[in-house]
């Protein structure tokens, strides 16, 4: 029996700031070329740095892919390595975007939660993928920063119950290239797929017995 495809949504960020060029989108394009396998189906898309986009964006393409993951790739000009966020945070966006405009409430989701963790092992992917000896360094952390990137997973999250993911790249030749992103990038969410792969195998397989 033929395993149904499975949708993966994978997006990165248009310009800004001092970042003419966004490595995350950079990396996104690398990581479509090389696809997923022929298992799933890979639908990438670029989001403006802009708070409206975003909370219009999320959950329409929740909706339009019923996807397996969603993976957002955001560029850290702070970053050296290639970094697994755990979780979103849902105040303190004081930040102004592209347009000018930051929310009011300086917050995503009135009365959310202060965080949302990923349902994602991050340190397991970390672990995992580690080992494959890749030419990237791949790091943890728990602070995706209060902008954009920061408020995109925690809206992401709070859409998809936690099936999101956030990897923050750093900006272009700092120290990797284009290829080398997109390698890692396709490692990572190839190891996240197994992950939540086996987690659902576990539950099914309890409710069977």
């Amino acid at each position: 029996m033929e395993q149904p495809r499975k949708a993966v949504v994978v997006t990165g960020f248009g310009p800004f700031g001092e970042h003419t060029v966004n490595a995350s989108w950079i990396a996104v394009q690398e990581l479509e070329k090389l696809g997923l396998g022929d298992s799933v189906d890979l639908h990438v898309y670029e989001i403006p740095v802009e708070y409206k986009t975003v909370q219009r964006l999320i959950p329409a393409l929740w909706e339009k892919h019923s996807p397996q993951l969603v993976v957002h790739v955001g560029v850290s000009g702070m970053a050296t390595t290639v970094t697994l966020e755990k979780c979103g945070h849902n105040k303190g966006y004081k930040g102004l975007d592209n347009c000018r405009f930051c929310p009011g409430s300086q917050c995503c989701v009135e009365d959310g939660p202060e965080s949302i963790d990923s349902i994602i092992d991050m340190d397991a992917v970390c672990k995992r993928v580690t080992t494959l000896g890749l030419d990237v360094t791949v790091t943890i952390s728990q602070d995706a920063g209060r902008y954009l990137c920061d408020f995109t997973y925690y809206t992401s999250l709070y859409q998809s119950h936690g099936r999101s993911a956030f990897v923050h790249v750093p900006p272009l030749g700092k120290p990797y290239n284009a290829d080398q992103l997109g390698r890692a990038l396709r490692a990572i969410i190839e190891e996240m797929l197994d992950l939540l792969e086996q987690s659902e195998d576990k539950l099914s397989y309890r409710h069977k017995h």
